[in-house]
Formats: C-alpha cells, sequence, structure tokens
C-alpha cells in the first residue's frame, strides 16, 4: 500500500509516470548520434528553464552538493573570499563545502527560519574597498526551515557597491517550482538538482554557468576534474553519462515548459497557500519567521513545546504510510516538513494535510480533525485552478 500513495518531501519528489517511463530506456551507446540530441534537448530546456537566454548548462552525474562543489572550483582560487549567510542547514553545508576547499568564508549568522540577510550583505560589499570578496553565495530556498530569500535584492545590492563579485545561487528546492529569473537577477552560477521541480529521480546535478562566470573558469584556481565544467562545453560528455536521467531531464523540461512557467509558480504558490492556511487552522506556526519568507515548495510547521516533531513523522510512516520531512540541524526535533513542490496538485496536498491531521490528533495533539483540510479546500475551491498537465 505505501507505494500507492504519495510523498510530501521536499525531495525526491513524486514521479510522474511519463518520466519514470522517459528514465527506464535501453541501454544506448553514449557516443552516438543517438544520445547528442537527447542531451541538447535536456540542456536547451534548462536553459529555458532558468530564463538564461547567454551561458552554458552543465550536467553532471551528482546531486546539488556536487553542483555546489563545481560553481566553487571552476570560478575561484585558493583562499579566495566568500560572503555568506548561514540560517539553515543547506546554506550550512554549503559554507562547509567552501571552508573544506580553503575558502575563506565571511559569514553572516542569522536564526533560522530567517532569510538572507540583504542588509547586512549590502554593508559587508560596501566595506569591502579593495573587492576582497569574489563571491556572494545564496540559498534561494532553504529547505530545512521552508524559507525563501530575496535573489534579486542580493543583486542589487551588489550593484549599488558597484562590487564585482560573482553571485552564486543554490537553487536546488526552487528552480523549476517558484519563480527563477537567472538573467533578470543578474545570477553567475545557479545550481539545482533533478529531484525536486524536475521530478526526476536523484543523480543530476545541473549548473546554469553566467557569462561572467565563463569568463573566471580561466583564471580558477582550485582543483577538479570530475567536476571540470570546461571539458562539458561544447556539447560533450566527459565520462559516462546517465543516459536515462538525461532523457527524464529533456522530458521533464518539456512538460514544464508546456505548462509554462509562470503556471507552474501559481500552481506552487496556491497550493502552499492552502497548506500555510491549514497549520493556521492548526492553531500552528510556520517555521520562517514573517509570512512573506514562506517558501511555496516546503512548508516546515513548528510543533508545540515537549512535542517531538519527529514523531509525526515516523507515525504518519508507519500508521499512514505517507512520508512527510523531519526537522534537520537546529530544527530537529523542533518541526516537521509538508514537501509540495513538483508533481504536486491540491487533491494531491489536500490528503497530505488529511494525513498530518490524523497523525498529530492519534498523538494527542489539541488538533481538530478536518480543521486544517476545511481551510485548505475553501482556499482551493475560491483561487483559479486548472489541471496539472506537467503531472501526465
Amino acid at each position: 500500500m505505501h507505494a500507492l500513495n504519495p510523498v510530501f518531501l521536499p525531495g525526491p519528489t513524486n514521479l510522474p509516470e511519463s518520466l519514470r517511463r522517459a528514465c527506464d530506456i535501453p541501454t544506448m551507446d553514449h557516443r552516438s548520434a543517438a544520445f547528442g540530441p537527447i542531451l541538447a534537448s535536456a540542456m536547451a530546456g534548462v536553459k529555458q528553464v532558468l530564463h538564461l537566454s547567454e551561458g552554458e548548462v552543465a550536467i553532471f552525474p551528482a546531486t546539488g552538493t556536487g553542483g555546489w562543489e563545481a560553481a566553487i572550483t571552476n570560478t575561484l582560487r585558493p583562499g579566495d573570499k566568500v560572503l555568506a549567510a548561514r540560517h539553515g542547514m543547506f546554506s550550512r553545508k554549503w559554507i562547509d563545502l567552501c571552508q573544506r576547499h580553503g575558502l575563506d568564508v565571511e559569514i553572516v549568522e542569522r536564526p533560522w527560519g530567517e532569510g538572507v540577510p540583504v542588509e547586512a550583505f549590502a554593508a559587508a560589499l560596501a566595506a569591502d574597498k579593495s573587492h576582497e570578496i569574489r563571491a556572494v553565495l545564496v540559498t534561494h530556498n532553504e529547505t530545512a526551515t521552508g524559507v525563501t530569500s530575496d535573489v534579486a535584492a542580493v543583486r542589487a545590492v551588489m550593484t549599488a557597491a558597484r562590487h564585482p563579485a560573482l553571485l552564486m545561487v543554490d537553487g536546488v528546492s526552487s528552480i523549476g517550482s517558484i519563480d527563477f529569473r537567472m538573467d533578470a537577477w543578474g545570477v553567475d552560477l545557479a545550481v539545482t538538482g533533478s529531484q525536486k521541480g524536475f521530478m526526476l529521480p536523484a543523480g543530476l546535478a545541473i549548473v546554469g554557468i553566467g557569462p561572467k562566470a565563463l569568463a573566471a573558469m580561466e583564471t580558477a584556481g582550485l582543483p577538479r576534474c570530475f567536476f571540470d565544467i570546461r571539458d562539458m562545453l561544447g556539447g560533450n560528455y566527459p565520462y559516462t553519462p546517465p543516459v536515462g536521467l538525461i532523457n527524464g531531464l529533456a522530458v521533464s523540461t518539456g512538460l514544464l515548459l508546456e505548462e509554462g512557467m509562470e503556471s507552474v509558480r501559481a500552481r506552487h504558490h496556491r497550493i502552499a497557500e492552502g497548506v500555510r492556511r491549514a497549520v493556521a487552522a492548526w492553531g500552528l506556526t510556520t517555521c520562517a519567521a514573517r509570512p512573506e519568507l514562506c517558501s511555496d515548495t516546503v512548508t516546515a510547521i513548528v510543533t508545540p513545546d515537549g512535542v517531538d516533531a519527529g514523531r509525526i513523522v515516523r507515525h504518519a510512516a508507519e500508521a499512514y504510510g505517507v512520508a512527510f520531512g523531519g526537522g534537520l540541524g537546529e530544527v530537529a526535533g523542533k518541526v516537521f516538513r509538508i514537501g509540495h513542490l513538483g508533481l504536486m496538485s491540491d487533491v494531491m496536498a489536500l490528503s497530505g494535510i488529511a494525513t498530518a491531521e490524523m497523525a498529530m490528533t492519534d498523538l494527542g495533539l489539541p488538533v481538530r480533525l478536518g480543521s486544517g483540510v476545511a481551510a485548505a479546500q475553501e482556499h482551493y475551491r475560491n483561487s483559479k485552478t486548472a489541471p496539472v498537465r506537467a503531472a501526465a
């Protein structure tokens, strides 16, 4: 029975049947003429999803962490300074990766539940008169806390300071689901993965590279081999590619673009708002410190003092065969997460809300059965809906 239920994880996400079939293809000679069009289609589709007109795309057999590593090793030199905020599990992990590569990370600490501190970044960039900061790192959507940060605002303060640093963005749980505009926001490097908005199995690290980042690769000095973007340029693949996943990516981007990226964004916002209204009806709060920070791909729900949120996740899995996300790092045991990205509809979201209600009620939390479902239903009934064509 478990396999019949959707997952409500912030990744890996539910797999549309058409994408499962697209990944399930016979063995192919990846050096033959047949593979080239598959790779070209996937790369062209990714560029459109990223809103990247000038630049390149590299697709590595890895996950988002590999994309982080590719971003820094291809553009920076040993000892370079980077500016980053630590405000959640994944911003923390990217900082750790930079430090392990010998980079000098200027860290702005923020509570978990807050977004990227734009004003603190503005002050740091303005104070950096000698332009020692070579890159600014932004976690667009902090998956651990359900917080989305304003990438465009970070670029605006970089421009105001006339600072030449590269803008690198972790868009692992945002790209392909919520608004992301690489050109318009001046993003130099964008990192994502196959297992979230692209609705595929884990296994691809996808990196968008703007012109400024391409130029920086000429002077980069950090060691790289497997993640050398230069080897990926020109439509080549330097080693054995995951042909099935890349074929799936070509089909996935086609589905997203057929739905229309504005429609994808609107669908995710509508579904997320229904989940947030359910949380309010339960008398609970989100981990996001303010409403404007709430993510449209994952909601982290704070449980009352003394309630181990992990018990809700475990009980939902054991009693109802439904997977929710647990708390990570500083919010472990304090929040549980409902992922609502990728293949997701109003009706699917309602099943997750209902399951969360049952699990919490079973464990004695003061949640009235049907309260969250009713709040979400009211929102979904009164907001514009359309069939989810990307779920075919």
